[in-house]
């Protein structure tokens, strides 16, 4: 699961990256809306958990925007604006679950896991390419008949790979989709991913490497 927290308290924001962390949540900060929408624009988060009272875009227009996208993220609004009037105001323009702040981290994780569980995700295509059938549903990945087990980062990049059709995909795009910001994901660990993907993958090798530019299969 991946999580957006986006919180201009910064204090606050990292406590509960932290805390979502410790339960194997990867999870990518923004401390203010503009910087959300970037985010958002890349990356396809689960749960995207967004405060109300943000610098630069308004908390209220983020979640506008990211409705209107039609992306498959929950909206969860965690705020201090508790009143019955602000909760109905929250949920009208389109966020899934509201909780107030002060809360208990153990009901907001709660909340999170329920809503990653309820997103109503299109059951995602079987890509095949190069002899490769990779199942995103099943995460499984076969080659020639042959079942490859791979490991989460490695079928992440193969999967990014896969959705490229073939074109060039970056090594920046890759460790934006694949590595939370939190994770030590400099070019050398996208390296060495890359360089056990291709080992397992086998004979002919099928992954490509641009000098400067990125990768593709």
């Amino acid at each position: 699961m991946r999580v957006l927290v986006v919180e201009d308290e910064e204090q606050l924001a990292e406590a509960v990256a932290r805390g979502l962390r410790l339960h194997a949540i990867a999870v990518d900060v923004a401390y203010d809306g503009q910087e959300a929408l970037k985010l958002a624009s890349y990356v396809d988060y689960d749960v995207v958990v967004l405060d109300r009272d943000l610098p630069e875009v308004h908390g209220d227009d983020v979640c506008r925007e990211l409705v209107t996208a039609a992306g498959a993220s929950r909206i969860l609004m965690l705020t201090a604006a508790g009143r019955v009037r602000c909760r109905v105001g929250g949920l009208s323009l389109g966020a899934d679950d509201y909780l107030v702040k002060p809360f208990a981290f153990a009901e907001l994780v709660a909340r999170i896991r329920a809503l990653a569980r309820r997103s109503p995700r299109a059951v995602r295509p079987v890509l095949e390419r190069a002899g490769i059938r990779l199942d995103p549903a099943r995460r499984t990945v076969v080659r020639d008949g042959r079942q490859v087990a791979l490991g989460r980062r490695e079928f992440d990049v193969l999967h990014e790979l896969m959705r490229a059709g073939g074109g060039l995909v970056s090594s920046a795009r890759l460790r934006a989709s694949v590595w939370d910001e939190h994770a030590d994901a400099g070019t050398g660990v996208l390296r060495v991913t890359i360089t056990s993907l291709r080992r397992k993958l086998g004979e002919p090798p099928v992954i490509e490497n641009v000098p400067g530019r990125g990768y593709r299969l």
